[in-house]
């Protein structure tokens, strides 16, 4: 009999089920925004950065000038220089400062000198590693977690070269890499995407063009037909800017005159 009621107490307890926060499920489903709480000022959110942007040369301090003071900005430069360093460093700060609300990464999509055939996945996932260049400039500046809450946010956008078309960037920083890369047409037609209270910084180095050699030049040509209009920024790093190992430069001045020789 003890264990008879021992049992029907037992069978008498009642488990109350936990409700579901339905409402808190729904909130927890966004992207988490971990930039929101940056401030405005980027000034009082060092510790934002992994790195701070800062120039290791004349040219390097005067690219970025040019930058802040014009609304398109060509960067000519050799391998090394900067060009697309300084471009990235500069895009964020304006991005965290709050003065654009988002970032355009863009490059012409063309090997190095060998097919690597179709890429699977979207145009983004095809555009992936030809960025990776880029995507480390940005890892250097800011970790990866925050790259991944701006991009999901849609604070940081990657577009093909060939998809701009149509395309309108208001109150956007855009950089368009490798510009060597792309044609006269092609950079006519992303000039043409600048928005209002946008930027658009161009880098390219005209010395390592995969382009078929009667398709070469577009950049050049651009800087050539542009220079002296009010709104256009040029700037030119030299071998003497490159940071990346001093015996780059060794290189590409060897080079350079073994390929001028008849």
């Amino acid at each position: 009999m003890r264990w008879r009621r021992l049992s029907n107490l037992t069978l008498s307890v009642k488990v109350q089920p936990l409700r579901k926060n339905n409402k808190n499920k729904r909130k927890n489903s966004k992207p988490i925004d971990l930039t929101k709480d940056l401030g405005g000022n980027i000034q009082s959110t060092g510790d934002v950065y992994r790195n701070r942007l800062k120039p290791r040369s004349e040219n390097q301090k005067e690219y970025i000038r040019t930058i802040a003071e014009s609304t398109i900005t060509f960067c000519q430069g050799l391998a090394g220089s900067g060009k697309t360093h300084i471009a990235i460093g500069m895009a964020l700060e304006y991005l965290l400062d709050e003065k654009v609300k988002k970032i355009v990464i863009t490059r012409p999509v063309i090997e190095a000198g060998e097919k690597i055939g179709y890429l699977p996945g979207t145009a983004e996932e095809k555009l992936h590693p030809y960025l990776l260049p880029i995507l480390d400039e940005v890892n250097y500046f800011i970790n990866t977690a925050q790259y991944t809450s701006l991009k999901m946010n849609n604070k940081i956008e990657i577009v093909p070269l060939g998809l701009m078309r149509g395309r309108n960037f208001h109150n956007c920083f855009i950089v368009a890499d490798e510009c060597q890369n792309a044609s006269y047409e092609q950079l006519k037609m992303l000039l043409t995407r600048v928005g209002r209270d946008s930027k658009l910084v161009l880098t390219g180095d005209v010395g390592q063009s995969d382009l078929m050699r009667h398709l070469q030049g577009g950049f050049t040509e651009m800087i050539y037909a542009l220079e002296g209009l009010e709104g256009i920024g040029l700037a030119k790093l030299e071998s003497s800017d490159i940071v990346r190992n001093p015996i780059i430069a060794g290189i590409l001045a060897r080079l350079d005159n073994y390929e001028r020789k008849p």
